[in-house]
């Protein structure tokens, strides 16, 4: 309310300076008014401030599952779209470890590890696994948001609390909450089923947060109506049952919005605390800002036409160095004639740095524009990837120069030299060539790699520490290759992989032994394969692979896609025939087991499988789609969806679930294979552009049901990451 009348009686000042009558001036002079300056500024101050009012929110909190609310019990409000966050909890007699991701606007995932502390797993726990555990997963929608234009109203969502697995700790509830920024108040109001069970309230002051002091604004004050059926649920932890108060009560801080610490009461017994970390990164452009990228190329200039003073050799040796400096490499150049005796220049480069097309296009465009020579009038520029040529771009040197010139927009220039399908590069009878370079035979690069399981009998984390060498390369310029050795320099897997005693898997056991894999302390050698690729035209691509695929599986694979320039979908369709390899070694065997009666048995195998796919990118919410239908590893019949998330970071979050006839039982119910996976560029962490991703995926269980062995690298990827533009 002060706020607002603040800003009404500088309105009002305002309006009553602008109606004032202007001073007589006299004839033939100019009077200077400094209040006519200074009223732009004053303009541009108001703006500025309602700005701020619009953007103004109270700090956000996460309770101690990880998500939107205060300590046990949740809000309406959710983190902004690409936030993640993980952070870890003691609230007695549990621990609880989880992690948060906001994938869209409206939907919040958390995900959470809730150990109960000193109640030994009845099944296994005197194997080793120790505390019983559970995981959990957690999702909120949100129905009503301040985004949706009605701030009167508060904020609405729905949620449902441990949603898989075995469901203990289960609960659904709608929620309301409502902020009154003039109060520096937030106010929640809910309902529960469940675990969560009736009404739930809670509310948090935030007094301090206009103050120009470090720490002090950052801290508010948290109280809430703790509704869980603690006496009565049937899986609550028997020293967390006692419950002397309904109301829990506390401190929060949240600094630089980035850390945040809360500490409580909890049920009026015990106290509990957490400690978590949020950031930003589907929208960061990174820890670094890119200063090692070169700037896009300027000088010199040079567009002396071909001849005695600029010889061919020497404008392929410019044009080389140039595209060099800009992180692309340019492979062949060749010239030729029209049907009209118009010079024509063909270029075939590889992007070796950037994820985004338009920044490649753009640099291909200011290095031609500044050395194409004046006597050559159209450029073919094929974009290169896996020895695959992905895309083309055909540009008219005269729109060049004038786009250099400022005559021409962006928009302008891609419109009239629009992304289009490769052509077959010319041979050396159809045009000449006057550069050639040979892709590089090998490159090595070498990396850490952490593998992570959860709930063996024998511990519940389980991990193992390698280091990676891949040396990849290229045969005869065509023929991709990658070799790949690891090493355990660190490992805690030792003796794992054994069947499932709880919920034995009666499928062909091809991919529940994985663990035994990774349990050589000496090296071992994952893949070796070879791969061609082919544009066949038309939008139409061909891939071949052979070789050592992946640590479990070798054979052969071929594919076929469907992918035209500027297209948001895509089909193929996909086949390989694998063999399962020892777990130490190179050699294959054409046996697996399978469980029959109460005993393991060998049974003959070969892995066949083929699929049928479907690509869809939704743009409007930077999503993208994949449906494959067909056969799995285990023989199971039926489709894997796969929904992702790409964000303007150039991170992928997506979930994934397979629906089959395999007719896996777990817990007594049937199993779908499903699971989540993220990746996030690696110079997020750098000061120079890359195209190198970190990835991680997790499913809920490892099963044999909706397997898949990896079979090189997909043709959609590949296109895919030529042609991606956020």
């Amino acid at each position: 309310m002060v706020n607002f009348l603040v800003n009404l009686i500088f309105i009002l000042c305002w309006i009553s300076a602008q109606a004032a009558p202007a001073s007589p001036k006299p004839d033939g002079e100019e009077i200077f008014d400094p209040g006519e300056g200074m009223s732009l500024f004053r303009d541009l101050e108001l703006v500025k401030q309602i700005d701020e009012e619009i953007g103004d929110r109270l700090p956000f909190s996460y309770n101690y599952s990880m998500m939107g609310g205060y300590f046990t019990m949740p809000s309406a409000r959710m983190p902004s779209c690409g936030v993640a966050a993980a952070g870890a909890a003691i609230v007695k007699p549990y621990d609880i470890y989880g992690v948060n991701f906001q994938m869209f606007d409206r939907l919040e995932f958390a995900l959470n590890y809730r150990l109960y502390k000193g109640l030994t797993e009845k099944n296994f726990g005197d194997e080793g696994f120790g505390d019983d555990a559970e995981r959990i997963g957690n999702v909120k929608l949100g129905i009503l948001t301040l985004k949706d234009g009605f701030p009167r109203l508060p904020e609405i969502s729905i949620g449902v609390e441990d949603f898989i697995g075995t469901k203990r700790f289960n609960s659904r509830y709608v929620v309301a909450t409502k902020q009154f920024l003039e109060w520096n108040l937030e106010c929640t109001l809910g309902y529960g089923k469940g675990r969560l069970k009736g009404f739930f309230g809670g509310a948090a002051w935030s007094p301090f947060r206009h103050l120009d002091i470090p720490l002090l604004k950052d801290i508010s004050f948290l109280a809430e109506y703790d509704a869980i059926n603690y006496k009565k649920h049937p899986d609550e932890h028997p020293s967390g049952r006692k419950v002397n108060s309904r109301i829990n009560g506390g401190i929060s801080f949240v600094g630089w919005d980035t850390f945040q610490f809360s500490l409580s009461s909890v049920r009026g017994t015990e106290v509990a605390g957490s400690a978590s970390l949020r950031y930003p990164i589907g929208s960061t452009s990174g820890f670094f800002p890119k200063v090692d990228d070169a700037i896009p190329y300027k000088a010199p200039v040079d567009t002396e036409a071909l001849g005695v003073v600029r010889s061919e050799r020497d404008f392929a040796q410019e044009i080389a160095y140039a595209l060099s400096d800009q992180g692309l490499d340019l492979f062949s150049a060749s010239l030729s004639y029209d049907d009209e005796g118009n010079k024509e220049l063909f270029l075939k480069i590889v992007n070796n740095r950037y994820r985004e097309e338009r920044v490649v296009r753009e640099r291909i465009q200011h290095v031609l524009a500044a050395l194409t020579p004046s006597d050559v009038a159209k450029i073919l520029v094929i974009v290169e990837a896996d020895a695959l040529p992905c895309q083309a771009y055909y540009y008219r040197n005269e729109d060049l120069q004038r786009w250099r010139a400022g005559a021409m927009s962006d928009f302008e220039l891609e419109t009239v030299s629009p992304m289009r399908e490769a052509p077959a590069f010319p041979s050396e009878y159809d045009a000449a060539r006057i550069f050639q370079r040979h892709k590089p035979i090998w490159t090595f690069t070498i990396r850490p790699r952490l593998l992570t399981f959860f709930g063996s009998t024998s511990g519940k984390f389980k991990y193992n520490v390698s280091a990676v060498a891949s040396p990849e390369g290229y045969v005869f310029d065509q023929v991709y290759y990658k070799f790949q050795v690891s090493y355990a320099i660190k490992s805690s897997m030792q003796g794992l992989g054994g069947p499932d005693r709880a919920n034995p898997s009666r499928e062909l056991i091809v991919r529940t032994d994985s663990l035994k894999y990774f349990q050589t302390n000496s090296v071992s050698m994952e893949q070796a394969f070879l791969q061609r690729g082919w544009n066949l035209g038309g939008g139409w691509f061909y891939r071949l692979a052979l070789g050592y695929f992946e640590s479990a599986y070798g054979g052969a694979a071929t594919e076929f896609l469907f992918y035209p320039v500027n297209s948001n979908w895509a089909i193929g369709a996909q086949f390989a025939a694998v063999l399962k390899r020892h777990y130490h070694g190179v050699k294959f065997r054409r046996t697996t087991l399978q469980l029959r009666g109460a005993e393991y048995v060998k049974v003959p195998f070969i892995g066949i499988q083929y699929f049928l796919d479907f690509y869809y990118d939704f743009k409007p919410l930077n999503m993208d789609l994949l449906l494959s239908a067909g056969q799995f590893l285990a023989k199971d019949k039926g489709v894997r969806v796969d929904v992702g998330r790409y964000f303007k970071s150039g991170m992928r979050f997506s979930l994934w679930c397979t629906f089959t006839n395999g007719h896996d039982r777990v817990n007594g119910h049937t199993y779908y294979d499903k699971g989540f996976a993220f990746v996030i560029p690696l110079d997020m962490f750098m000061k120079q552009s890359s195209r190198n991703y970190i990835g991680y995926a997790m499913a809920a269980w490892l099963r044999d049901v909706g397997a898949r062995a990896e079979t090189g690298k997909k043709l959609y990827w590949t296109l895919e990451e030529e042609r991606y533009n956020y």
